[in-house]
């Protein structure tokens, strides 16, 4: 018998006011996977990123995480769970340095010095450029660089669940192999699971283990990343036109 996904999504609903974002959507983690999910742009898939995170709200369906229902709960104890999100558009702290921006991170949960201190080497490990940055402030950093800062903030509060928005968008091909390489290392030297919402399907399907597509607010395809790459209508859709959010 397999054991339980880490993350069980199941008939989840969430809209804008009357504006049904999410339709029924189904969709599971295992412990350890990397999980991308892509889509067109007003699919969903930001939606349903950031109802796992507490806001907006589920009207209906289930959110289970590591067997606990976390649908209602609001996202200060959610985040304590050790799920993290890397948000679309980095929405860092564009005032303050990249010190503290990375310290607003390991203040979401309760951790001792050490762990703080373990947590800082290795995000400086991932992304050295921001460890040459830490007094600047972060509206000052390129766009590579904050996303970097966007991912170490969220990496500083010690996750066992990481949710990327959109982790490559508006970035130079170049820099965003880098973020990928880092996502790639995380996952298979700390176990890290991840959940990954991107525009480059190309990228993001041969990065995953398994992904998801969504289309209007529902699931219609999943698969392992390399039968998603293959499938015709990916091709079509998400491939051979280029990038799509």
């Amino acid at each position: 018998m397999s054991a339980a996904p880490m993350l069980a999504v199941t008939g989840l609903h969430a809209s804008y006011g009357k504006i049904e974002a999410l339709k029924g959507v189904d969709l599971d983690i295992k412990r350890g996977e990397i999980v991308a999910l892509i889509g067109a742009n007003g699919a969903g898939k930001s939606t349903l990123m950031m109802t796992i995170f507490g806001k907006p709200r589920a009207r209906a369906g289930a959110i289970i995480y590591d067997g606990i229902d976390i649908t209602d709960l609001p996202t200060h104890e959610i985040a304590r769970m050790r799920i993290a999100q890397s948000p679309e558009g980095r929405r860092i702290f564009p005032r303050m340095s990249v010190a503290e921006n990375l310290q607003m991170g390991a203040d979401v949960n309760e951790s001792t010095p050490a762990e703080r201190a373990e947590s800082l080497d290795k995000v400086l490990a991932l992304f050295p450029r921001l460890k040459e940055r830490m007094t600047q402030r972060g509206g000052t950093l390129s766009g590579g660089e904050q996303q970097m800062l966007a991912i170490g903030r969220a990496l500083m509060s010690r996750p066992r669940l990481l949710l990327l928005d959109e982790p490559s968008l508006g970035l130079a091909p170049l820099i965003a192999k880098q973020i990928f390489d880092a996502i790639r290392v995380l996952n298979k030297q700390d176990g890290l699971t991840v959940l990954i919402v991107e525009q480059n399907a190309n990228h993001a399907l041969r990065l995953a283990h398994r992904g998801y597509v969504m289309v209007n607010g529902l699931i219609t395809l999943s698969g392992t990343g390399a039968e998603l790459l293959k499938a015709p209508e990916i091709r079509s859709a998400y491939l051979e036109g280029g990038r799509h959010g």
